[in-house]
């Protein structure tokens, strides 16, 4: 029997397929016990983040208005918004987009399609990540820019 108890955890999806919103969801939600919101591009995902302060953010890349990497750097760049626990899930599968999700901010990059239960497990990873892990990611990422442009 699965629980239907609540983590207590709130997670905004942002994605503009709402096929892919309710499946998502009913993972998020039976999985998960997260409550789940949703935003339908990435306008509205900045807007519905203030209105509701998310635990965790699931966000795709490829969005009309603001994309994905856009919404991120966004977040990311707002002091009220910068230790939000952020999750791309994305169909772009190149390694310069994994690398371009990451560089962005966000904590977790996914390949679409991912099952319901990799989706919760990339939540609650992200949830887990500290403000000074967080920080010390990006650091490493910048590093690693640094290290390949000294090399070429």
């Amino acid at each position: 029997m699965i629980s239907t108890a609540k983590s207590g955890y709130t997670v905004l999806i942002v994605d503009d397929d709402p096929n892919l919103i309710e499946l998502l969801t009913d993972g998020l939600e039976l999985l998960g016990h997260f409550e789940v919101i949703s935003a339908e591009d990435g306008i509205q995902g900045l807007e519905r983040y203030f209105e509701v302060r998310p635990d965790c953010m699931v966000i795709d890349v490829m969005m009309p208005g603001l994309d994905g990497y856009q919404l991120v750097k966004a977040l990311r760049g707002d002091p009220d918004s910068a230790d939000t626990p952020l999750v791309m899930l994305t169909a772009m599968a190149q390694d310069k987009n994994r690398f371009a999700g990451l560089a962005s901010g966000a904590d977790q990059y996914l390949i679409k399609p991912v099952t319901p239960r990799q989706l919760v497990e990339a939540v609650h990873q992200a949830i887990a990540i500290g403000e000074a892990e967080r920080q010390e990611r990006l650091l490493a990422l910048v590093q690693e820019v640094e290290d390949v442009a000294a090399d070429e």
